[in-house]
């Protein structure tokens, strides 16, 4: 029923092509630090580890300039992080790297996350919180009210993993209508399920939003699917989604590429790539730095 008419075999045809890319882009979902899968061999795992100026350096090789990222360490291995060291280490590690912001984990599993996070909030770089119920293995019904309570009362902004079992976009539309003050970003555009499913689950929660309070990102590899940003764009507007690359875990340059060449206007591209994450993080109390690179 989201589905409306994109010519996708010539929507190309034709078109005089005007580079984006001196947009100076803001990266809202990224990562830094060891990447500890279970299952995968020590390669695989090297593979998707990179530290944080290796990520920022990548970064501004194809023009992002401000990455807000968030710690792996307080997001692996899956059931066993520890999000408050993670969390202690990004407050002192983001301080330090130019163009680098993050966001501060909280695990309702681990209740001492909900104090660091009130403290790590103020924090000038500290953007918002970072959810992930995947990793941490609880269903976002099961503290989903406490969660956005928590930050509601913080007036913060939340990027949540969605897609997957424990984090339906489906799940999240009632808590973002009690939550007004809330802004939401479901990570992962076209995510339905391990990369895979129903490539519709974000754009859906957006367009039941009731407050206009959802967004999406376009942090998956279901981003590089021809078609699919533009569908996005085409169904909520260009001001409902965000650029991301879930760096490490991506190639940043690929993430970039995807928009630039993306079939949308300059304007329309301009509000993924900067527009939308600046504005939203000025209306939760961060204003990006003014240097474009």
């Amino acid at each position: 029923m989201f589905y409306s008419c994109f010519n996708f075999d010539c929507g190309w045809r034709g078109v005089r092509h005007m580079t984006t890319r001196n947009i100076a882009a803001i990266d809202i979902h990224a990562h830094y630090g060891v990447y500890k899968r279970a299952g995968f061999t020590d390669l695989e795992n090297q593979f998707l580890t990179a530290d944080a100026q290796c990520v920022v350096d990548r970064a501004r090789a194809v023009n992002i300039q401000w990455t807000v990222a968030s710690p792996l360490l307080g997001l692996m291995p899956r059931g066993e992080a520890d999000t408050c060291e993670g969390n202690r280490q990004a407050a002192r590690i983001v301080e330090m790297i130019d163009g680098l912001y993050w966001w501060v984990v909280v695990n309702p599993r681990q209740p001492d996350t909900y104090q660091q996070a009130e403290r790590m909030l103020k924090l000038p770089k500290c953007v918002g919180i970072k959810l992930h119920p995947e990793e941490h293995i609880y269903p976002i019904t099961d503290y989903g009210d406490e969660l956005f309570e928590f930050a509601s009362g913080c007036h913060a902004l939340i990027l949540a993993h969605s897609g997957d079992a424990n984090s339906e976009p489906c799940d999240f539309v009632p808590l973002a209508n009690d939550y007004p003050q809330v802004s939401l970003i479901l990570a992962h555009l076209g995510n339905g399920g391990g990369a895979q499913g129903d490539p519709t689950k974000q754009v859906a929660a957006i367009q039941a939003s009731v407050h206009r309070n959802i967004y999406t990102d376009t942090s998956s590899a279901r981003s590089l699917t021809p078609g699919l940003i533009e569908w996005a764009v085409q169904e909520v507007g260009s001001h409902q989604i965000l650029f991301g690359t879930d760096t490490p875990l991506y190639f940043s340059a690929s993430q970039r590429a995807r928009i630039d060449e993306a079939k949308l206007n300059n304007q329309e591209k301009e509000h993924l790539l900067f527009r939308n994450a600046d504005r939203l993080l000025e209306l939760h109390g961060t204003k990006i730095s003014p240097r474009m690179g």
